[in-house]
């Protein structure tokens, strides 16, 4: 009888519906160097906010490299739901190349896709023992400057185009003038490294060169890493607008069925509580409400626009394509 009982009851437990835990759902955001921080202290916020909205988990995996490393990584199939990367050339070279998403993204959210900007700066050892101010002493003889390479990495075009607009500024627009300077910049320059990170790295914890040229928001962390008190940053009379866009890869998106997360996930960028997030990380905020509350942190500088040296298209076939002014002037005796 007992065990008639006990068979009776494992039958019932068997034929009663056990309720499915629904598994977390995933986006890949493919972006660059200098937001490791940023996007991990993003993604926290985002998935708060997602289970808050609808209930549901949802996991971000972060692949970070040099951005022009990452844009070929995705043309080559990286599975990415969404890139954030340095700048708006990679996207486009994205869409052109793998028609992953439409030509017109940049349409696709608010200050064309962008919702925070920076600048590029420069960080010195302490005491400025070389007397450094800006762009001029960069190319002084023996100086060893530290950027990382403009073929694999989006920070390191605008540190280039950030130093490029001084030279035309400072050379009244003579442009051979502006590449004899840049020739002699980076003769200064020991060593290439494929990305912000990494030349921070080298500059921080390696100890090599006299001067980083890097992004605001990573100069400022550098300061707040063990070896940033061994550093100190300087503001040039003139830098440039860097403005690091978003976008959906939409044909992954279908693909994989995350299209309306994936769009969820970048729009929240735009958020007041993102927004607040974004300056907290360094980056310049594009909400006007929240970059006013900050605008002591962010000192107001003179900055040239990408547009204002002839787009993206422009500034690639003069001095980032193959045997354009770059490698004309990096190559090595």
């Amino acid at each position: 009888m007992q065990r008639r009982t006990v068979l009776a009851l494992f039958g019932l437990l068997a034929g009663m519906a056990v309720p499915a835990v629904a598994a977390p759902l995933r986006l890949l955001n493919v972006s660059y160097d200098a937001t490791r921080e940023f996007y991990l202290a993003y993604d926290r916020l985002f998935a708060a906010h997602w289970r808050a909205t609808t209930g549901e988990e949802v996991r971000v995996q972060q692949s970070h490299g040099g951005s022009g490393h990452q844009a070929r990584s995705v043309i080559d199939g990286l599975p990415a739901d969404v890139v954030t990367l340095a700048l708006a050339y990679d996207i486009d070279n994205i869409a052109a190349r793998s028609g992953r998403l439409p030509a017109d993204w940049q349409a696709k959210l608010p200050n064309n896709s962008t919702p925070y900007s920076s600048t590029i700066v420069l960080l010195v050892r302490k005491g400025n023992p070389k007397n450094i101010r800006g762009w001029e002493d960069l190319v002084r003889p023996g100086l060893r400057v530290i950027t990382p390479n403009p073929k694999t990495s989006g920070g390191a075009r605008w540190n280039y185009l950030a130093a490029w607009a001084h030279a035309l500024d400072s050379h009244d627009g003579d442009e051979a003038a502006a590449g004899r300077f840049m020739q002699q910049l980076f003769a200064n320059v020991p060593v290439l490294d494929t990305g912000a990170r990494a030349a921070t790295m080298t500059f921080i914890q390696r100890g090599i060169g006299d001067v980083l040229i890097a992004w605001e928001a990573e100069a400022l962390l550098a300061r707040e890493q063990p070896g940033g008190e061994q550093v100190e940053l300087l503001l040039p009379g003139l830098s440039i607008l860097a403005e690091p866009p978003v976008a959906v890869v939409e044909r992954n998106t279908r693909r994989r069925g995350t299209t309306a997360l994936a769009r969820a996930y970048l729009e929240y960028l735009y958020s007041p509580e993102a927004q607040e997030l974004i300056a907290a990380h360094h980056y310049r905020p594009s909400l006007p409400e929240v970059a006013e509350r900050h605008e002591q942190r962010f000192p107001r500088m003179r900055l040239q626009t990408i547009e204002g040296l002839g787009g993206w298209d422009v500034v690639h076939a003069q001095h980032f394509a193959d045997g354009a002014l770059f490698d004309r002037i990096s190559r090595r005796p």
